[in-house]
């Protein structure tokens, strides 16, 4: 795995408007912090103009043996709101002068290594499609998104937020939006939209456990670490191991995620918290995969990754629905053995009975 350049369906699939900074944080910021406030508006906006990617639909790449390598374009918007911007590097090119770009070009592929030599997926559309990611976007802009076609990179203000090229598990995050626009598909709203941002999460930590060569027990379960500003007291933007407990800032507030069913938060904010109640979910993973051991990509993440590409997890499906395919998923893989054992003992331990 070379990581050299970095600082440590049938029909048209749905894209949406993702963020790694979830919209809470950003509303605690927007009163005290003009670019906050800049941020969550951009966000708002572009939310809405998703609508035009959809409507265009997306076209799978053509499979092929170029396929088994990735192909990266990276671009620069040069602090303008616009993409894809100037192209600055291309797959075969060397590495950049600009620490940005290089640490872009290397999560990418480092997203894309683990789908291939784990899973056998030949990029996030499992046909070879083109990874294309736009760097220097806006002027302080606190976010990175996946767009529905390429990653998008903001500086941050380095107050707050430092550079989104920063923490591989961002980028593999934001990109796992795009493999499951292009298989599940889940709507992004209530549990199903939690189900989406938390594959995220599953995957964007797995990608920076396969990267770094972590097992289960030595990884630090974080999304986002390394991002969060010098004045910011907190880890990251999430824990997995604990959800609550990623962040407790004057500024930013306190980590709201919930761990477990019997906190699940109601509302209708972040399409029905999103960003909040993937934790529950989040939390049934890492429970899972650290009772297993082991590297987690092997088997829970298999059994995850079999529920999110097998064609029976529907758009709209609940926990309930997603936790009794892992059981199924863990039984059809591994047999009546310790992964099922695993998988249900750690939905049961959230508070969720599989089926």
């Amino acid at each position: 795995m070379d990581l050299t350049h970095m600082d440590l369906n049938e029909t048209p699939a749905t894209p949406v408007f993702c963020t790694i900074v979830p919209p809470h944080i950003l509303s605690n910021l927007a009163e005290s912090h003009e670019q906050a406030r800049r941020t969550l508006e951009h966000d708002d906006t572009h939310r809405g103009r998703r609508r035009d990617i959809v409507a265009r639909g997306l076209t799978p790449g053509e499979p092929g043996a170029a396929a088994d390598k990735p192909k990266r374009t990276i671009y620069d918007a040069r602090h303008h709101e616009t993409v894809p911007g100037a192209k600055v590097h291309a797959e075969s090119d060397g590495p950049s002068k600009d620490v940005s770009v290089n640490r872009a070009h290397a999560a990418l592929g480092a997203t894309f290594e683990l789908y291939l030599k784990v899973y056998g997926r030949k990029s996030i559309d499992g046909a070879g499609l083109p990874l294309d990611a736009t760097v220097h976007y806006g002027r302080k802009y606190d976010n990175a998104f996946w767009d529905g076609e390429r990653m998008v990179f903001g500086d941050g203000d380095n107050d707050l937020f430092l550079d989104f090229t920063i923490p591989v598990d961002v980028i593999g995050h934001e990109l796992t939006h795009g493999v499951t626009q292009y298989s599940a598909n889940l709507d992004y709203q209530g549990q199903s939209g939690a189900l989406n941002e938390s594959v995220s999460d599953v995957f964007g930590s797995l990608i920076k456990q396969y990267a770094l060569g972590q097992s289960a027990d030595e990884a630090d379960w974080l999304i986002g670490a390394g991002l969060l500003g010098p004045n910011v007291t907190g880890k990251a933007l999430r824990s997995m191991k604990a959800p609550g407990t990623a962040y407790d800032d004057d500024v930013l507030g306190k980590d709201p995620q919930p761990a477990k069913m019997k906190d699940y938060v109601e509302t209708t904010d972040d399409n029905g918290g999103v960003h909040l109640n993937s934790g529950i979910p989040n939390h049934a993973f890492y429970l899972c995969a650290t009772a297993l051991g082991g590297n987690a990509w092997e088997r829970a993440g298999q059994v995850w990754y079999d529920v999110l590409t097998g064609g029976e997890l529907a758009k709209d499906a609940k926990f309930t629905d997603f936790a009794g395919l892992t059981v199924a998923a863990a039984r059809a893989r591994f047999g009546a053995g310790d992964e099922q054992e695993a998988v249900i003992k750690a939905w049961t331990q959230v508070g969720i009975t599989t089926p």
